[in-house]
């Protein structure tokens, strides 16, 4: 299931600058909001959820290669978070549902 799927079916609201989302093929998922666990356990093209919504969670993603962040629970990043996304190369995505729920729809998505 490629990105463009899964935003479209989870309804995520896309924050970042547009890509290829099509042809991204996210690998796993990773739900954590410790940053030293996401460097420690997430894994490139993963997804990663959290609640974060700081500046350190780009510096994360972009130093795991992680195919995007799902921001849950509509937490909003200020336009400074957004901007140096956009500068980094990564995509935020923004749920209105909580970390848990997430988790479990994108299981049975298929993303394990």
């Amino acid at each position: 299931m490629n990105l463009q799927e899964i935003i479209n079916q989870l309804d995520l609201a896309v924050l970042t600058h547009a890509k290829a989302f099509s042809s991204i093929y996210p690998t796993g998922g990773y739900a954590s909001d410790l940053l030293s666990c996401v460097i420690a356990g997430a894994k490139p093209g993963n997804l990663w959820l959290t609640i974060q919504a700081h500046a350190n969670i780009v510096a994360v993603a972009s130093l795991n290669e992680l195919a995007a962040i799902i921001i849950t629970e509509n937490a909003s990043p200020d336009s400074t978070v957004i901007e140096k996304a956009n500068e980094q190369g990564v995509t935020l995505l923004v749920s209105r549902e909580n970390t848990y729920q997430l988790a479990g729809k994108l299981w049975e998505m298929g993303i394990r």
